[in-house]
């Protein structure tokens, strides 16, 4: 007799996940979706610590059919979730990491609205144990949402409810050359290719677990990895989305997550060769996609240290890095009638710098946390200012 097709597959790759993954596969074996609708494909990446046996006893006891895989070591998430994501049969997709878990009614509340709402991808609230989870985009449940019109873009892990046809229509799998941001460039293609999104607020879906021994399923590397990351999706979204608004508005993503950190406060403990090293891997991103859409879109302290970096102007930057490392706050500056804001963070109107007044220009949200400042003039960069933003950049000389 041939089996129904499971309504969900949950792909678990693990390595090294004890003692982790006795919870995380005691939050599947509680699901309230009937346990015949999920198949499980577990894939033990090479763990020497347990792991794969402990896949093998949970598929011996539980109520829904379990597949075990067992491979060497492939260095990243990666490879085990496209080795699952080959086998899965259910009508959707779920990505489980094997020390995070799952809310005891996720799996039946996120098929249940990609069932109702037609959409290709569903985002279940998370929330952190021990760790950080992202917040902006769950304010409210939202049946039919995109990319463009909702936060998501600030969420791009790979713990989202996927229909396996969209993935399978456009060959999506996991990028196994990437170590870190492998999950966002899968995601945010998904997002872009997808016929809605769905958000689900109200509901704790997954827990995302913090690990004592400091280790996480999603390893991190070197700086340069984040560069790697940073430029794969940079290069995703501009092959996907056409120049324009709705472009820019993604590119602040990769900008300032993947990107800005780099040249954070951690920059002024890097030596002077991985200074030099990181705008030299940060210039070719920056003439390709750093445009007046997205300056506009930034606060003026990223809008100035990506400025500068975008110019090579290390001195400056470091300048600017130890205002901000010191807490300092920037002296407002009202014009125009106090409809024009300016931050004045270091070189502001510094001759010798040459630094334009728009970079300092602060956005609507900055601006109206200033006392005096009347609405209706900052809305966004003028556009002869915006005009000016980028022009400097490609005449500037490194510092």
């Amino acid at each position: 007799m041939t089996m129904a097709q499971p309504d969900v597959t949950v792909v678990i790759g693990a390595y090294e996940a004890m003692p982790y993954l006795t919870e995380c596969l005691a939050s599947v074996e509680a699901q309230t979706i009937a346990p015949e609708r999920v198949e499980v494909i577990a894939v033990d990446d090479g763990s020497t610590d347990g792991t794969g046996e402990c896949l093998e006893e949970f598929a011996a006891r539980a109520p829904m059919p379990v597949t075990v895989l067992r491979q060497e070591n492939s260095g990243g998430p990666s490879g085990p979730r496209n080795v699952g994501l080959a086998k899965a049969a259910g009508r959707y997709v779920f990505f489980l990491d094997a020390d995070d878990r799952l809310g005891p009614e996720a799996l039946e509340r996120m098929v249940g609205m990609a069932d109702r709402a037609g959409t290709d991808v569903v985002l279940g609230r998370i929330e952190g144990v021990n760790r950080g989870a992202p917040k902006s985009m769950w304010g409210r449940t939202l049946e039919r949402t995109d990319v463009y019109s909702s936060p998501i873009k600030f969420t791009l892990s790979a713990q989202k409810l996927f229909r396996r046809s969209l993935l399978e229509r456009h060959g999506m799998r996991f990028d196994e050359s990437l170590f870190t941001g492998e999950d966002a460039l899968f995601t945010m293609e998904a997002y872009l290719r997808a016929d809605g999104v769905s958000v689900i607020a109200d509901y704790t879906c997954y827990y995302l677990v913090g690990r004592d021994d400091g280790k996480h399923v999603t390893r991190s590397g070197g700086y340069t990895l984040r560069f790697d990351s940073a430029r794969a999706l940079m290069n995703l979204i501009a092959g996907l989305v056409p120049e324009g608004p709705r472009r820019d508005l993604l590119m602040v993503r990769p900008f300032t997550v993947t990107l800005l950190p780099q040249f954070g406060p951690r920059f002024l403990k890097d030596t002077d060769d991985v200074r030099r090293r990181k705008l030299e891997l940060a210039r070719p991103l920056m003439d390709v996609h750093w445009t007046e859409g997205v300056a506009r879109r930034l606060k003026v302290e990223e809008r100035l240290r990506l400025h500068l970096v975008a110019g090579q102007r290390l001195e400056l930057l470091m300048d600017v890095l130890r205002f901000v490392r010191e807490k300092e706050q920037p002296r407002a500056l009202l014009e125009r009638r106090g409809r024009r804001v300016y931050l004045a963070y270091p070189h502001f109107r510094d001759r010798a710098a040459g630094i334009p007044d728009s970079v300092y220009l602060a956005s609507p949200r900055e601006a109206r946390a200033v006392p005096g400042y009347r609405a209706g003039g900052t809305d966004s960069l003028p556009r002869r200012a915006a005009r000016r933003l980028l022009a400097p950049f490609r005449a500037v000389t490194p510092a």
